[in-house]
């Protein structure tokens, strides 16, 4: 028995999420905690999984708060490092009509940036069912090591590896970068949660059939390959077989800030219960129904970390729909 059920390491920032104007006419914004790993153990965490995260933050007002919520989350935060020089990380999130977003990033440096090998919590990381991780932990050289030893840490205690590439284009001094970390983190996957774009951005193809099927040529490790496709819904592809589900377009979307990560989680949930060898199609639409419908429900809130739904209020929604 494993003392936790997935510990991640990455990022915790604040999203700054616009909320209206003021009485003067500015744009007004909410200091949302987030970060996309943190984002996953938060509806985790809703699902009643063991979660920890392994993290840095500036010892400032917002690292403060970030450390704050998390715990009131129910997070194992003692992974998370305090840095008294470097500022939290921010970011601005612009929403469009459409929902989609751009995003401006203070982080250079950010604190999140700063963690190294040495400050790794390894008997954390050496304890857990599943290791999860994304690209902006591999932006630059020193967390970039610490990121590479945890996952290899984990694999050696027989964790499954997630991975979500995450791309983030300002993070990166370069595409080509940006395109072998990812590479290199499906190199070490089990599981895959990879938005539409992302999948295009890899294998220069809009059809996910063939590029999932790109993917799973070149890494034969991953066992289960999820990609999202926004408003048009998600694929799941496992063993020989793929499955589609739609979205849940029930209306009320706000912004969708936190989606993916509340999808991953979901889906992460579900390999703890069912594992990744095995599951029929009729598996793999009922994990996508519950990550679709949850992914729903998190666009009809601001921000991520307090935006997550119970299990109860997921199902309540399938049930109906």
């Amino acid at each position: 028995m494993k003392r936790y059920d997935v510990v991640a390491l990455g990022e915790l920032l604040i999203d700054f999420t616009e909320n209206g104007t003021s009485a003067q006419g500015n744009p007004v914004f909410e200091a949302n905690p987030g970060g996309a790993p943190c984002n996953v153990l938060a509806m985790l965490r809703k699902l009643d999984r063991r979660c920890a995260f392994v993290g840095k933050v500036g010892n400032d007002m917002f690292g403060q708060q970030l450390k704050a919520v998390a715990e009131e989350a129910g997070i194992d935060m003692s992974g998370l490092r305090m840095d008294d020089t470097v500022h939290t990380t921010l970011a601005f999130v612009k929403t469009y009509e459409d929902g989609d977003r751009d995003f401006s990033f203070y982080r250079n440096p950010g604190a999140d940036m700063m963690l190294t090998e040495d400050e790794l919590p390894m008997d954390m990381i050496r304890d857990t069912r599943i290791f999860h991780f994304g690209t902006l932990s591999m932006t630059h050289e020193g967390v970039r090591q610490a990121t590479r030893a945890a996952v290899l840490a984990a694999k050696q205690a027989g964790a499954i590896i997630s991975f979500d590439p995450n791309l983030r284009p300002p993070l990166w001094d370069s595409l080509n970068e940006a395109r072998a970390q990812m590479l290199w983190g499906l190199s070490q996957a089990d599981v895959v949660k990879i938005a539409d774009n992302e999948i295009e951005f890899l294998t220069d193809t809009s059809d996910y059939d063939k590029g999932a099927r790109f993917l799973r040529e070149r890494f034969p490790g991953i066992r289960l390959l999820n990609v999202t496709a926004g408003a048009n819904g998600s694929y799941a592809f496992c063993g020989d077989r793929k499955t589609f589900v739609p979205s849940f377009l029930l209306g009320g979307t706000i912004e969708t800030t936190g989606a993916g990560d509340t999808f991953c989680a979901s889906v992460l949930d579900f390999v703890l219960a069912h594992g990744t060898d095995g599951l029929s199609k009729d598996d793999l639409k009922a994990m996508l129904r519950f990550a679709n419908a949850a992914a729903y429900m998190v666009t009809t809130r601001r921000g991520a970390i307090r935006s997550m739904p119970q299990r109860q209020q997921v199902e309540a929604i399938l049930k109906e729909h």
